[in-house]
């Protein structure tokens, strides 16, 4: 009779479980189903007053004209964001690499308050790194260059890029690195041959981390980019609102594929984290 009752009062708990999940990824994802459907529905119909939840007829125009240069340029913003993305990630990546490892093995005057200053990166606003910033960018004659973004991109990143690796290299067992280095091995071999395969998921995921910071920045971008050459996909898109092209389904359409990196990143990082891209490292 105990078990009975034990097993209807599992039944109870995974069904609720279930169904609140089922619930929080509807709200979740509900103006992502309406930004889809709008993209398919014609003009006329996105903007009627009796709104549809399905559009009455299909519709592939909106995705076709944000390819159309003389209505969107959005190959070339796509190509400035892909660019200042990946240049920011990887070399906030690489940097952190190596901040992370000398925080976390070596001992030096003023470790303790570098690794605390950390934590009050979070305590201020981006906002008020825009006038040092731009003074700085300015003073390099950096200014209206994908450069200039870059940097700040970095800047951005970096404190909690080196931050999430600390934490990682320090739960890798130091007995490693002495058997390495007894073997022959120096610092950068120990960091490129023992470290980096050891913590690639978390590689992996500060890469992302840097990827999607860089790649939904607006505000950076607003303020150190003037020259429509050298926008973003994010200024892009606030431009074509200021556009005679700017109709609700074609903004919809750009921005849905302007998310589209971002789940791509996602879905490789969790590949290689849960794959076999880390076993080799374990293993050796």
């Amino acid at each position: 009779m105990a078990m009975a009752r034990s097993k209807k009062n599992q039944a109870i708990k995974t069904v609720g479980f279930y169904t609140g999940l089922i619930g929080l990824l509807t709200i979740s994802l509900f103006p992502f189903f309406i930004m889809l459907m709008t993209s398919f529905k014609s003009t006329e119909e996105a903007v009627s007053t009796s709104p549809t939840l399905f559009p009455k007829e299909w519709t592939f125009k909106h995705f076709i004209d944000i390819f159309n240069p003389d209505i969107f340029p959005f190959l070339s913003y796509f190509k400035n964001s892909l660019v200042v993305s990946l240049t920011a990630s990887g070399l906030a990546v690489l940097i952190a690499i190596f901040g992370a490892y000398a925080l976390s093995r070596l001992k030096f005057m003023g470790r303790t308050t570098i690794n605390a200053s950390f934590y009050t990166v979070y305590m201020f606003s981006g906002i008020l790194l825009v006038v040092p910033l731009f003074k700085i960018i300015s003073g390099l004659g950096l200014y209206n260059t994908k450069t200039a973004l870059i940097i700040t991109m970095i800047v951005q990143t970096l404190p909690t890029a080196i931050f999430m690796l600390k934490s990682y290299f320090d739960t890798i067992p130091e007995d490693l690195e002495e058997a390495a280095s007894i073997d022959g091995l120096n610092r950068i071999q120990i960091i490129f041959k023992i470290i980096i395969p050891l913590s690639l998921s978390g590689i992996i995921s500060v890469f992302v981390y840097s990827f999607m910071v860089a790649w939904n920045d607006y505000l950076f971008a607003s303020i150190f980019l003037s020259d429509s050459l050298n926008f973003t996909l994010p200024i892009g898109l606030n431009t074509l609102f200021s556009t005679p092209d700017y109709v609700w389904g074609r903004m919809m359409a750009a921005s849905l594929i302007t998310a589209l990196p971002v789940v791509i990143m996602y879905s490789i990082s969790d590949y290689f984290i849960k794959g076999g891209a880390t076993e080799g490292g374990v293993k050796g």
